[in-house]
């Protein structure tokens, strides 16, 4: 393919990389380097540039493939389990969410990231534009965790993370925490954060002398973990979408709607013990209001009794 350099255009339609983002391809600031690494071609033409403006009568290409026809936005509340890394594909070789996932769930994103040892919600989409407006500090939503910690804190104890505690020069905002009890060595917390910085739980924490043994995120904004369990899958709304970010209607394009199936029950190390019962009676959190419709479920379809 001939390459070309591209300037900016005044061209009527959407900047490239929102386009990218759009069909789910990636998000927009990895659309822009892929962009720049020469993977993207426009008409025939490889561009170099995201200064570029295309419409649907364009012919997009991603490594020599069709970019595929956009969808609705979507969004999935996703049981992150233990022992799986937030990553597309991981260097030292360990599984990942994405390997993890049911393959008609197609493409889709991460709305940040939870550590390996580390489980509870995790907000997937299918749209970059969703990814990167909810990843934005300026969003602020909070974030909120069960935490169990090795020690016997008190509110002493705790009052530097509620003020702000800056560790390795790095400084997080103050966090909401409160004491939930003492269960022998260890205690449990309720932890709320805005940022979400790098492990910044555990490093906090740390700074303060505790050892964190347990997270678990239970909620992201407006959305909550509920009661799924390890490795399910809930599609959210499409009304719920355009009630708490703001989508339009129309936007993006009709998409067939996802089989009601039975989900990958994910390997043994994601159903930490204790976990189970503790999600199933609310103690990490309570139900939504208004419940997504679930596309998961943990046990096999059966035929209700007429009568």
């Amino acid at each position: 393919m001939e390459k070309s350099a591209n300037t900016p255009t005044t061209k009527s339609g959407d900047r490239i990389a929102k386009v990218l983002a759009r069909a789910g391809v990636a998000s927009r600031r990895e659309a822009e380097r892929m962009i720049e690494a020469g993977r993207v071609s426009v008409n025939g033409k490889v561009i170099d540039s995201p200064a570029l403006n295309v419409t649907e009568k364009d012919k997009i290409e991603v490594d020599g493939k069709p970019l595929a026809e956009p969808e609705h936005a979507r969004m999935w509340l996703y049981y992150k389990p233990l022992g799986l890394v937030t990553t597309e594909s991981d260097e030292k070789g360990r599984e990942t969410v994405f390997d993890a996932l049911p393959e008609e769930l197609g493409r889709v994103l991460s709305v940040g990231r939870l550590d390996i040892n580390s489980e509870g919600l995790l907000l997937l989409t299918n749209d970059g534009g969703i990814k990167r407006k909810l990843e934005l500090p300026s969003t602020g939503w909070l974030r909120r965790y069960r935490v169990r910690v090795n020690g016997r804190p008190d509110e002493t104890t705790l009052e530097p993370l509620r003020k702000g505690i800056s560790v390795d020069g790095e400084t997080f905002q103050p966090m909401i925490v409160s004491l939930d009890r003492q269960q022998g060595a260890n205690a449990w917390l309720t932890v709320s954060i805005r940022e979400g910085k790098n492990r910044e739980i555990r490093r906090a924490m740390a700074a303060i002398g505790l050892t964190v043994n347990r997270l678990l995120r239970v909620s992201y904004g407006p959305f909550r973990l509920g009661e799924l369990k390890p490795g399910e899958v809930e599609e959210v709304k499409q009304r719920v979408l355009r009630d708490q970010l703001g989508l339009a209607q129309d936007e993006g394009k009709p998409s067939k709607p996802m089989p009601v199936r039975k989900r990958k029950e994910l390997a043994t190390k994601g159903k930490a013990a204790g976990f189970k019962g503790a999600a199933k009676s609310g103690a990490f959190g309570a139900k939504s209001a208004k419940k997504p419709r679930k596309t998961t479920s943990a046990r096999p379809p059966h035929k209700r009794n007429k009568s």
